[in-house]
């Protein structure tokens, strides 16, 4: 699958924009678990053009995150063409790496971003959202590409024939999420229209697939069944960044993995805890890891009072310790399935 000139391979599995959740160093760990394609959280692109210090922070990336998206949102036109600027440049304004290819958030259901018009609030105005995403594409140099839903309720499904005008924009890819914005995550992902949109003979560039991608048969499955050129993964890495290796795993074998260890899983969560102190020092890095540590171990027994000293703890020297003492604790017990705070 390509986007623009970006190859991530055949049937790549991405990791969905979200907010509070896909920080630098979740995706760090991500891509080393085997993410084809990372996004920042959302950047408000009021904030970019504010030069607020949270939004810029947001873009800044680096090496071992590439292929990375940026993702902007907001309802101004004229901000949001501002803000692709911005990104486009982000290398220069916020260091790092920058970025591979700006993504536009027509997606996102939130009362506070979709009530006011922004994220999926603009699938009520389509017309507008063609017209934005065409003035971004015509103003930025990276590749252009759009997360949105099937429409803003069951009957306003408007996503097959919205789909063909945003690639007349000039956009590279197109990712659909299968609920419309009334369902917010509720009930199972429909991808029914999704398929159809891949179907379309006029549709030439790639279609991503978004919502309930749990495990990997159900990867794969839908891979099958829809024809997408790729998948993104959204609540289902939380506490459970390990899945992308396990879907590669299964697309390449057709064979599951075995579940990781609890032993693994400390491993992991100190790399995760070394990296967010790294990039964020050691106030915020603790801060912003505890939606983090204790998803790791969803699942154990008698793991109450340590999953509350995991996100009360301060101390990073502690913190580590805390983490021995779960290896050393749980080490033996096995833990089945996906283990992340959604439960699915």
């Amino acid at each position: 699958m390509k986007i623009g000139a970006l190859d991530l391979g055949e049937r790549p599995v991405l990791l969905a924009p979200m907010e509070d959740v896909t920080d630098a160093s979740f995706r760090v760990i991500c891509k080393e678990y085997g993410a084809d394609m990372v996004y920042t959280e959302f950047v408000p692109s009021d904030g970019l053009i504010r030069d607020a210090v949270k939004a810029i922070a947001k873009m800044k990336t680096s090496d071992e995150e590439s292929p990375i998206g940026i993702q902007i949102y907001g309802h101004i036109p004229e901000s949001l063409v501002e803000a692709a600027k911005m990104a486009d440049r982000a290398q220069e304004i916020a260091g790092g790496h920058g970025c591979d290819v700006i993504d536009i958030n027509f997606g996102c259901p939130v009362s506070k971003i979709a009530g006011r018009g922004a994220g999926s609030g603009m699938m009520r105005e389509p017309d507008k959202m063609v017209a934005i995403t065409k003035a971004v594409v015509e103003a930025v140099s990276k590749p252009v590409t759009v997360k949105t839903r099937l429409g803003w309720d069951e009957n306003s499904k408007i996503i097959v024939d919205l789909a063909e005008r945003l690639q007349d924009c000039g956009i590279k890819a197109l990712t659909i999420h299968g609920r419309t914005r009334q369902q917010m995550y509720k009930g199972e992902a429909d991808w029914t229209l999704i398929g159809k949109v891949k179907e379309n003979p006029r549709m030439h560039i790639p279609i991503i697939g978004n919502g309930d991608i749990t495990t990997p048969a159900k990867a794969k499955e839908y891979f099958d069944r829809y024809g997408v050129d790729g998948i993104m993964v959204g609540r289902a890495s939380f506490g459970h960044p390990w899945i992308f290796k396990e879907i590669k795993h299964f697309l390449k074998t057709g064979e599951e993995l075995p579940p990781m260890g609890v032993v693994e899983r400390v491993e992991l969560a100190k790399r995760h805890l070394e990296l967010s102190l790294r990039l964020k020092g050691p106030v915020i890095g603790v801060f912003e890891m505890r939606r983090h540590l204790s998803c790791y171990f969803k699942g154990l027994t008698d793991f109450k009072d340590t999953r509350i000293k995991l996100v009360t703890t301060n101390d990073p020297d502690e913190l580590y310790k805390v983490l021995d003492y779960v290896a050393e604790r749980w080490g033996d017990e096995e833990l089945r399935g996906s283990t992340n705070v959604y439960g699915i």
